[in-house]
């Protein structure tokens, strides 16, 4: 029963995933069609069977997670065995390789580069590894910030003070943010002021102790703003500064701070990068076709 999910749920995931017949009759659950998808979806069967013997709850998006990590010949066991953030039933844990050593760089680490496309979980992992942090006392506060670059559209022209016009371009910071909380307990460590959200120009001229410091979109920073927010650093403190080197939405004069960074950084002891690419892509399947899309019209331009 819980294999098969709510109303047959995981088994409809799992047809639509394996390009299978599924079919669930007492305790003997079949798998019909090519020989050979036949067997890679025997192993993913295996794998999410195993699974719920370990008391892991399955969704459908765990068929897609285990799916990726049986076709990449990753350990599903050590992957989606890392809980890095647990609320209920409600789980959050590295789906692939690449996610994986992006993990175990921040916890290794004072200060992890993230650097890959669209859907690649860094802002989310990023997020649910300071949740857990804040709540075991670890750090005394988050901070989340990312540049006010506009991407086709200016500041100027949105409507309302500073706060409302900068509130789009933190909004999947606190996307992130409420998926880890309930609404009311973010709402509480806001105003006690042990989350802070705040646009990266407000990060000047600070010392940032005890805390988890998170910067989105860094690929919008030019390096000064990138060599300012990595000196605010301060004890007791990580740093994750996130970017995809592929979306710089700054003039085409200006360099990116995220690109210097990669080259200046890349010997410094306590510095981690760690790169993401189209196999860690974990929304939905489209979005990578999507980035593969523009990648190869990109590199026939």
């Amino acid at each position: 029963m819980e294999l098969a999910g709510e109303q047959d749920a995981v088994l409809r995931a799992l047809e639509d995933r394996l390009a299978l017949e599924v079919g669930l009759r007492g305790n003997l659950l079949t798998l019909a069609g090519a020989e050979r998808r036949v067997r890679a979806g025997a192993e993913v069967v295996a794998q999410l069977a195993e699974l719920v013997r370990g008391g892991r709850p399955i969704a459908p998006g765990t068929v897609e997670t285990v799916a990726d990590l049986v076709e990449g010949a990753e350990p599903v066991g050590d992957m989606l065995s890392d809980v890095i953030w647990r609320n209920g039933r409600f789980l959050v844990t590295p789906r692939t390789g690449g996610q994986k050593r992006y993990v175990d760089a921040i916890r290794a680490n004072t200060v992890t580069f993230g650097i890959g496309p669209a859907g690649t979980g860094k802002t989310y992992l990023a997020v649910a590894i300071a949740t857990a942090a804040l709540m075991r006392r670890e750090v005394a506060r988050i901070i989340l910030t990312r540049p006010a670059v506009e991407a086709g559209e200016r500041l100027g022209f949105l409507p309302g003070d500073l706060a409302a016009k900068v509130d789009p371009y933190l909004r999947p910071l606190f996307d992130a943010l409420y998926d880890m909380l309930d609404a009311e307990r973010v709402e509480a460590l806001v105003e006690r002021g042990q989350v802070e959200v705040a646009p990266l120009a407000f990060m000047r001229g600070r010392s940032l102790n005890d805390s988890f410091i998170i910067l989105d979109e860094a690929q919008n920073t030019t390096p000064e703003q990138m060599k300012m927010f990595l000196t605010r650093l301060g004890f007791g403190s990580k740093m994750i500064v996130n970017g995809d080197v592929t979306q710089v939405d700054l003039p085409s004069a200006q360099r990116s701070g995220l690109v210097s960074a990669t080259e200046v950084l890349g010997d410094v002891e306590g510095v981690a990068f760690v790169r993401l690419d189209r196999r860690d892509v974990v929304r939905h399947r489209l979005v990578q076709r999507i980035v593969d899309a523009y990648s190869a019209a990109e590199g026939g331009a």
